[in-house]
C-alpha cells in the first residue's frame, strides 16, 4: 500500500530518531508535521529539505509536555490536512539521578513529555483514524522498558508505561483498521549517543572508534549501533498492509541486547 497523501505527525522530530521518521515519511510521499525544539533556522532548513521529497511539510512548535499545546498542534494539523493518519510519539526527556536525589520537577516533566503526551495525541488523533477505518500509531519505547538500569527512574518508568498504553490502545482498536505498536530500540546513534561518545573520549583520552567500542561492549551483543534510519524503516513497515495484523507489539531493534 502506498503512503502517498497520508498525513504523519512525529513528535520530537527536529533531530535523531524523530527526524529519521520524518524523512522516511516524506520520502514515502506523506504530508508530515514535524515538532520539537531547536534553532529556528535549522528547523526551517530541515522542513524545506523534507518538503522537497514529496508531500507538504509543516513545523509545529508545541511543547508536548503541555496538554493544551498538544491539543492546538493536533487541531492545526487536522485543519491543514483533514486529519492524522500516522502518529509517532517520539518526544522524550531524561535525567540521571538516584531516586532519593531525583528532582521532583524533572520527574513531573518526564511524566508529561514521555507519557502524557502520548495519551493526549492518541486520544485526539484516534477519532479521525476510526472514521477512516485506517490508522497507524507508533510509540517509541526503549530497551529500558525491559532491561532496567540504575539512576534513570524517570526514563525506565515512562518507557514501561508506554508499552502499557500501547497494549491498551491496541486492544481498544482491535476491531478497526487502526494498529498501535511500540518500538524498543537499543543503543541508537543519535545526538544523545554522540554526547556519550564525546564524554567517553574525553574521560579515556581515546579515539571515537574506541569510545564506541567500549560503549557497545556493555550493551549490544552485535557490537553495532542501531541507526536512526533503521528504526524509521521498521516504522514504515508497521504502516504497510503487511503489518495490518501486528498490533499491541513492542518490537525490539537492539542487536540482541534484550536477550543477552
Amino acid at each position: 500500500m502506498s503512503l502517498k497523501g497520508k498525513t504523519a505527525l512525529v513528535t520530537g522530530s527536529t533531530g535523531g530518531i524523530g527526524e529519521a521518521f520524518a524523512r522516511a515519511f516524506a520520502e514515502a510521499g506523506c504530508n508530515v508535521v514535524i515538532n520539537g525544539f531547536g534553532d529556528a533556522q535549522a528547523i526551517e532548513k530541515l522542513r524545506a529539505s523534507l518538503e522537497g521529497k514529496g508531500g507538504k511539510v509543516v513545523y509545529h512548535p508545541a511543547d508536548v509536555g503541555k496538554a493544551e499545546e498538544v491539543a492546538v498542534m493536533i487541531r492545526d494539523a487536522q485543519r491543514r490536512f483533514g486529519g492524522i493518519d500516522i502518529l509517532v510519539n517520539n518526544a522524550v526527556t531524561r535525567h540521571y539521578a538516584p531516586i532519593e536525589e531525583f528532582p521532583v520537577d524533572k520527574w513531573e516533566l518526564a511524566l508529561a513529555v514521555n507519557l502524557s503526551a502520548a495519551f493526549h495525541t492518541i486520544r485526539l488523533a484516534l477519532p479521525y483514524m476510526k472514521q477512516r477505518n485506517w490508522g497507524r500509531i507508533i510509540n517509541m519505547a526503549s530497551i529500558h522498558a525491559t532491561s532496567v538500569v540504575r539512576d534513570r527512574v524517570d526514563y525506565v518508568t515512562t518507557k514501561h508505561a508506554i508499552v502499557g498504553i500501547t497494549r491498551a490502545v491496541a486492544l481498544e482498536t482491535a476491531l478497526t483498521g487502526v494498529t498501535c505498536n511500540a518500538i524498543s530500540p537499543g543503543w541508537v546513534l543519535t545526538p544523545h549517543a554522540e554526547r556519550q561518545i564525546a564524554r567517553k573520549m574525553e574521560d579515556k583520552g581515546c579515539s571515537r572508534e574506541m569510545a564506541m567500542r567500549e560503549l557497545l561492549e556493555v550493551r549490544q551483543p552485535s557490537r553495532q549501533p542501531v541507526l536512526p534510519s533503521h528504526v524509521a524503516a521498521l516504522g514504515i513497515f508497521l504502516c504497510s498492509d503487511a503489518a495490518a495484523s501486528i498490533t499491541g507489539a513492542s518490537l525490539p531493534i537492539d542487536g540482541a541486547w534484550a536477550i543477552s
